[in-house]
């Protein structure tokens, strides 16, 4: 779900972040133009994309940091969550058997059409996001959770860009955006004033935020740890399945919080409903 509104103070995160941040700006610059790696270069189209996005949303929809942050992570969960089932559905059209599909070797070793550009462009979101929150303070806590979460996601997306490894299982774990993009609409539709609970919009609307919990975040998460701990043996003495099986128990542990958020959430919204009744 989108950060709550943080305040700036004498223990303020942000410097650290904002370090991070920058190093990790002058790492991609670096590999891009010193090593010649062009095949980056989404990453960067992804940051000014999204950074474009806010300044329209800024000029069109509103001047709330929060409601212009909340509107572009949707426009980036849309985006994301169809082109991963783009790639998905392309990838299952030109192979025999979706067993194929998920073999060790395609999924850490193997890039499927669209895969690598996709992950560079979430990637350039994410250094956006950070930046954006950072600007406007759009968090909360000495350590806030949403800050960590990015920075971990960059340091995982960008080593696993620079090696061409585990590119495959990184694209399933973005199948979570299909659910992001039911969190943030729900976010921006109360930012906007409509809470009417008893609309056919918003039932609607919380059927698919279910729906897609299930599949991409709950679903597709236990599949992605359990093959990695079935394949543990075909990994090297890298240190691709230690940060992978790290990366993944973080993320179960977020969605387990977001269920219990959710279900608070639903509870709240049925509550409402019954004393307008």
């Amino acid at each position: 779900m989108p950060p709550s509104r943080g305040r700036a103070g004498g223990s303020d995160p942000a410097v650290f972040f904002a370090a991070t941040l920058v190093l990790w700006g002058v790492s991609v610059a670096f590999e891009i133009t010193v090593n010649g790696r062009s095949e980056l270069a989404p990453v960067v189209a992804g940051f000014f994309f999204f950074q474009a996005a806010n300044w329209a949303a800024r000029l069109s929809l509103s001047r709330d940091p929060l409601l212009v942050n909340t509107a572009v992570s949707l426009l980036h969960s849309t985006v994301t969550s169809a082109s991963v089932v783009l790639i998905l559905i392309n990838q299952l059209m030109t192979i025999k058997g979706i067993g194929n599909m998920f073999e060790h070797e395609q999924l850490v070793g193997g890039s499927w059409l669209g895969a690598y550009s996709a992950l560079c462009f979430s990637c350039g979101y994410f250094a956006y996001d950070q930046l954006d929150m950072l600007r406007y303070h759009l968090y909360s806590g000495l350590i806030p959770g949403i800050l960590v979460h990015h920075l971990v996601l960059l340091v995982c997306f960008t080593l696993a860009l620079y090696r061409n490894v585990t590119i495959n299982y990184l694209i399933l774990t973005l199948t979570c955006e299909l659910h992001s993009v039911f969190l943030h609409l729900r976010k921006v539709r109360r930012m906007a004033g409509f809470r009417d609970v008893k609309s056919r919009m918003v039932k609607v609307e919380w059927v698919l935020n279910w729906i897609t919990f299930f599949i991409t975040r709950v679903g597709c998460h236990i599949f992605i740890t359990y093959k990695l701990i079935v394949d543990a043996s075909k990994f090297g003495r890298g240190i691709e399945l230690p940060l992978a099986l790290f990366g993944m128990a973080g993320m179960n542990v977020l969605n387990i919080i977001l269920g219990f958020d959710l279900y608070k959430a639903y509870n709240r919204e049925k509550n409402q409903q019954r004393h307008q009744e």
